[in-house]
C-alpha cells in the first residue's frame, strides 16, 4: 500500500494483454520462490511450483486448462484503481507480489475451450494484519460487478450476522463510499451493496441467518473459517451454487484453537495435494496458499517469521512482532495466542494442552490390523455417563517401543439427535469408530459383546477399568475371561500420572500407531494436564463442557498395564529360554 495518488477512472475493468504482461507478477512471484529468492512456507513453495507445472502442462493438447494473464490482471488492476482502505492514512491499495500470485491463480487459470475459471474454491492460510479481510473486501466489489455473472450474488459468511458485517461486509460499504468511481455505480444499504448495472448483490449471511434456503451464490468469502465447527454452512453455499457458470468460495483464515473442524480438514487436503510425493492425490479445483512457519523451524528464530507472514514490512512489522513475543511467550495462553495468530500454528486451545497438533502429527503411522491377531494386548474401558460417550480400547505393545491403540466409543442416538457439539458422528460410524445405539442410553451389553468380539482375533491378557458405573459390566467380563481378567485402576494422580507421562513420551517420540483415528485425535486434542499435587503427579481433565476425553481416557486406563508388560521380541529375534537355578 502507498500513499493517496491520483488514478484514471477511464476505462475501469478494462486490462491490455501488454499491461498484464508488464504489470503482472503472479509468475515472476512463483519463480523467485521456487528459485528460493523469497522466504516462504514450504506449502507456499509447493503452491508455487504446481502453478509453474502447470504452465508447462497448459502446453498440452490434452490438458484442460490454460493461463490468461488479461484475466489474472483484471480483478488486480481493478482493486489498485478503485478500491480505497477505510482505515488508517493509506489512499490507495498496491497488492504484493504474493497476492498478484493468489489472487492471479484463482482469476487467471480458465478452461481451454470455454474460458470459465478453473479454480471453484480456495484456501488463503496466512497470518494476522496480512490484509485479509481489506483484500476480500476488494474482490466482492469486482465479483459483483466485472466477473461476466448477471445477478451475481457475492456473500460475506460468518457464523453470526455481527461477525459476517463487522468482518467484511461493512469495509465494502466504505470501501465503495471513498471511492467516487465504486460511488457513482454501487448503492450502499444496510441490508446490501448493489450493483445495479447487472443487477448484483454483495450481502452478508451467517449460520443464524433465516434466508439460508434460498441463496444463489456465485461467489462466497468465509472469514476466518478457523472458528467453524461444523460444515452446515459450509454446505449451504456449496448447494447454492449449481445454478452458476463459474462459481468461487474463499476462504481466508489464519490458524486457530478448532482442531476437529472444517479449517483442519481442508489444511489437510491442502497438504496432500500440494505434496510432489502424493502424485495420486489431485485436485484440479482448489487452489491453496498455506503460509505459516515451517515443522522444524525455531520458533525463536525471527528470520522464519516472513514464512506466516507475507506482508511482513508492509502491514506488519517485524520490530512489533518482536516487542509482543517477548512480552507473551512466558504466559501458555498468550503465547498460544501469538503461536497460533502470528505464525500460523495450530494449537489445542489457548490454554496449555496436552500435546500439540504437530506432536500428534508425529503419529500417522498404520498398521494392517491382521498382523495384530492372535497378538496380546490390554483392555481398557470408560463408561462415563451412560447418556453420553462411552469408550473402550485395546493397546498392543509393537516393537521399538511402539503401541497400537485400537479405540472404539458408543453414543446414544438420542444425544446425536441434540447435536449440542456438531460432531461428524455418522461419518465416525461409517469408519467403524463408532457404535450409534438405538434409545436415551448406552447398554453396557454393547461394552461386553465388543469385548467378547476382540477377545476372538487377539489375546487380551487384562482389561482395566474405572470402577465408577462398572459393576455389573465387571461382573459380565469376569464370567467370561475369568476371574483375574479385570483389573481396577483408582482415576487418582498417584496411580495415572505415570502413564499419562509414558503416554506423552511416545506421543513426542511419534510411536503411537492407531491407523489415523480421527475420533481418537479429537479425544487426546481435548486433554490438557492438572498438576496434582506438590510431587509434581498429573492427571488428565478436558478443556470444555463439549470437549470430551472418554476415549483417552480408556486408552490411559489400559495403558496403565500395558507399561508393565516385557517389550516384544523385535521380528526374527529367537526365543528366550530360561534356566532356574536348580537346573545348573
Amino acid at each position: 500500500m502507498t500513499k493517496a495518488t491520483t488514478t484514471s477512472t477511464s476505462n475501469r475493468g478494462r486490462v491490455t494483454p501488454g499491461e498484464a504482461r508488464r504489470r503482472l507478477k503472479t509468475n515472476s512471484y512463483a519463480r523467485a520462490v521456487v528459485a528460493g529468492k523469497l522466504t516462504t512456507s514450504i506449502k507456499v513453495r509447493q503452491a508455487c511450483q504446481r502453478h509453474l507445472d502447470d504452465l508447462k502442462r497448459a502446453r498440452r493438447k490434452d490438458y484442460p486448462y490454460r493461463f490468461d494473464p488479461v484475466r489474472a490482471y483484471r480483478p488486480i488492476a481493478f482493486i489498485e484503481r478503485h478500491c480505497r482502505p477505510s482505515k488508517g492514512d493509506l489512499l490507495r491499495i498496491t497488492l504484493e507480489p504474493w497476492d498478484h500470485f493468489w489472487i492471479g491463480c484463482l482469476f487467471g487459470w480458465v478452461e481451454k475451450g470455454t474460458g470459465i475459471r478453473r479454480f471453484r474454491h480456495a484456501l488463503i492460510f496466512v497470518a494476522r494484519k496480512s490484509g485479509k479481510s481489506l483484500k476480500a473486501s476488494a474482490l466482492s466489489l469486482f465479483c459483483a460487478s466485472q466477473d461476466g455473472e448477471r445477478g451475481a450474488m457475492v456473500y460475506h459468511l460468518a457464523n453470526a450476522m455481527k461477525q459476517a458485517r463487522e468482518a467484511t461486509f461493512n469495509e465494502c460499504g466504505k470501501m465503495v463510499r471513498k471511492s467516487p468511481a465504486l460511488t457513482s455505480h454501487f448503492r450502499v444499504l444496510r441490508d446490501g451493496i448493489y450493483y445495479d448495472a447487472t443487477e448484483s448483490e454483495i450481502k452478508p449471511q451467517a449460520s443464524d441467518s433465516e434466508t439460508l434456503d434460498c441463496l444463489n451464490t456465485h461467489v462466497a468469502i468465509f472469514d476466518e473459517i478457523h472458528q467453524y465447527k461444523n460444515y452446515k454452512l459450509i454446505n449451504v453455499i456449496d448447494n447454492s451454487t449449481g445454478a452458476r457458470r463459474q462459481p468461487l468460495t474463499i476462504y481466508i483464515t489464519t490458524a486457530g484453537y478448532i482442531l476437529d473442524g472444517p479449517l483442519m480438514d481442508m489444511y489437510e487436503h491442502g497438504v496432500d495435494v500440494l505434496d510432489p510425493d502424493l502424485p495420486d492425490i489431485v485436485d484440479e479445483r482448489t487452489f491453496f496458499f498455506m503460509a505459516e512457519i515451517d515443522p522444524d523451524d525455531d520458533i525463536e528464530d525471527v528470520s522464519c517469521w516472513a514464512k506466516a507472514n507475507p506482508n511482513l514490512g508492509i502491514s506488519v512489522q517485524l520490530k512489533d512482532l518482536i516487542e509482543k513475543w517477548e512480552k507473551d511467550k512466558h504466559v501458555p495462553a498468550q503465547r498460544g495466542d501469538f503461536l497460533t495468530k502470528r505464525l500460523n500454528v495450530f494449537v489445542c486451545s489457548a490454554e496449555q494442552p496436552f500435546v500439540p497438533l504437530e506432536v500428534l502429527k508425529r503419529n500417522e503411522e498404520t498398521l494392517e490390523l491382521g498382523t495384530l491377531k492372535g497378538r496380546p494386548c490390554i483392555g481398557g474401558f470408560d463408561l462415563s455417563n451412560t447418556e453420553d460417550f462411552t469408550s473402550a480400547c485395546l493397546e498392543f505393545p509393537l516393537e521399538d517401543r511402539r503401541v497400537f491403540v485400537l479405540s472404539h466409543s458408543f453414543i446414544p442416538e438420542a444425544k446425536v439427535k441434540l447435536d449440542n457439539e456438531s460432531l461428524p458422528y455418522r461419518e465416525w460410524e461409517d469408519r467403524g469408530l463408532l457404535t450409534i445405539c438405538r434409545g436415551d442410553f448406552v447398554d453396557h451389553t454393547f461394552v461386553y459383546d465388543w469385548f467378547v468380539e476382540q477377545a476372538r482375533l487377539y489375546s487380551i491378557i487384562r482389561v482395566a477399568y474405572d470402577p465408577a458405573n462398572a459393576y455389573r459390566l465387571n461382573n459380565d467380563l469376569k464370567a467370561f475371561g475369568g476371574e483375574e481378567w479385570t483389573k481396577v485402576v483408582r482415576q487418582g494422580s498417584w496411580t495415572l500420572s505415570a502413564p499419562l507421562k509414558d503416554i506423552k513420551e511416545l506421543l513426542l517420540a511419534g510411536r503411537v500407531v492407531s491407523n489415523k483415528d480421527p475420533l481418537l485425535r479429537w479425544y487426546t486434542n481435548n486433554v490438557r494436564l492438572v498438576i496434582a499435587d506438590r510431587n509434581g503427579n498429573w492427571l488428565p481433565t478436558k478443556q470444555g463442557r463439549y470437549r470430551k476425553i472418554d476415549g483417552f481416557a480408556a486408552w490411559l486406563t489400559a495403558h496403565t498395564e500395558t507399561i508393565l508388560l516385557p517389550p516384544p521380541p523385535p521380528p526374527g529375534a529367537q526365543p528366550v529360554t530360561f534356566i532356574s537355578r536348580k537346573d545348573l
